[in-house]
């Protein structure tokens, strides 16, 4: 069974329209597109007051905007699809760090 499978990948990773595929804007778009994403998750470490809220903002929409194009274009785009959730949940998440620490503890870094 699981020679099968891999004798199908194989075949596939061989295949003519999996040559076009890595050819096409339909692929090295996503792939440059990953660098938003990594770039966000790797900036979940750095500290919250460096967070432009109105950036996080505009890449939170432009993320789910681009979610909805990847999954309507035909064929579906996957792989953009999966740039762009990640996006969103990673903008999410420095969002909530941006409302958390301008806004949320602002009264406790006042006093100490």
């Amino acid at each position: 069974m699981a020679s099968r499978l891999i004798k199908a990948g194989v075949d596939q990773l061989k295949s003519k329209e999996f040559r076009e595929y890595l050819m096409s804007t339909h692929f090295w778009g996503p792939v440059a597109n990953w660098g938003i994403p990594i770039a966000a998750i790797a900036d979940t470490q750095k500290s919250p007051e460096i967070i432009s809220g109105k950036m996080t903002i505009a890449l939170t929409l432009y993320s789910c905007m681009f979610m909805r194009f990847a999954w309507k274009v035909q064929p579906r785009n996957m792989l953009l699809f999966a740039c762009h959730f990640t996006n969103t949940a990673a903008q999410t998440v420095q969002g909530a760090r941006f409302i958390n620490y301008h806004y949320l503890s602002k009264k406790e870094r006042k006093f100490a």
